[in-house]
């Protein structure tokens, strides 16, 4: 029996790239650290919002790499040099979260504020047009 894969599908022609985004998304951490959120800031602008407590601006790298968005912390261990915690319940790990871009979906920027890691993304609208095919003879 043959398996019917989604980009496989007579009516969905050139999708495969399509599939292979989908399996990376799937394939992708889910431990849920850091927390987010995810918000559409405008008509054609979203706002993805991690909360990074106790992480600095040169703690975290943000990457795209083949339309993934790659965001990675990791507090430098001289802040706990010499410190005695009785509790530590404010998590310090290194983490690492990573967000699928769809095509023309650019990152328009980021910073930090108190905690939180906003990174502001646009989509481009592409332009409409009509292509009108000869059909030739034999």
């Amino acid at each position: 029996m043959t398996k019917l894969t989604f980009a496989a599908h007579p009516f969905l022609l050139g999708f495969d790239e399509l599939e292979r985004l989908v399996e990376r998304t799937a394939k992708s951490g889910s431990d849920g650290y850091p927390p987010f959120n995810i918000e559409q800031s405008s008509e054609h602008g979203f706002r993805i919002t991690l909360a990074v407590a106790g992480f600095r601006e040169g703690d975290i790298s943000i990457t795209v790499e083949d339309r993934q968005l790659l965001v990675r912390g990791k507090q430098s261990d001289e802040a706990d040099a010499g410190r005695v915690f009785l509790h530590r319940g404010i998590a310090a790990r290194a983490f690492q979260r990573s967000f699928v871009l769809a095509e023309g979906v650019e990152v328009a920027g980021a910073r930090l504020e108190n905690g939180l890691l906003h990174i502001d993304l646009q989509r481009s609208v592409p332009e409409r047009s009509v292509q009108t095919i000869r059909i030739s003879k034999g």
